[in-house]
């Protein structure tokens, strides 16, 4: 399967899910998928996400606390989900604030590996 593949299946199986994206840690996106129209920009997200993670990431590495593997960020209007692929890539996961969160947790944990590996 694909990455853009994977990408979808992931967002078409998350109730409230609006898009994921695979991105570098420069801001760089590799790949997306978005359900239909969102009212956000998803690369401008994507790129000021890129940002923060590279900070918490760095502040995992100074207190020793392990390598980096999951950042949850929720706020008024929506939940984003970020897991690490590598340590150039993650994939961000958009969705909205009343999504099934814990379902688009899942999918993208079990579905990372094979994400990882098509990459690598």
């Amino acid at each position: 399967m694909s990455l853009r593949e994977t990408l979808k299946s992931i967002v078409e199986s998350v109730d409230g899910c609006l898009a994921a994206v695979i991105m570098a840690y420069d801001g760089i996106p590799i790949d997306e998928y978005a359900a239909g129209q969102a009212d956000f920009d998803l690369q401008l997200l994507s790129v000021e996400y890129a940002t923060v993670l590279k900070e918490i990431r760095r502040a995992v590495d100074v207190i020793k606390a392990g390598d980096l593997e999951e950042v949850s960020i929720a706020t008024g209007r929506s939940r984003v989900a970020i897991r690490v692929l590598n340590d150039d890539l993650f994939v961000a996961l958009v969705m909205s604030e009343d999504a099934n969160f814990g379902k688009g947790r899942y999918l993208l944990r079990i579905k990372s590996p094979a994400m990882a590996e098509e990459l690598n």
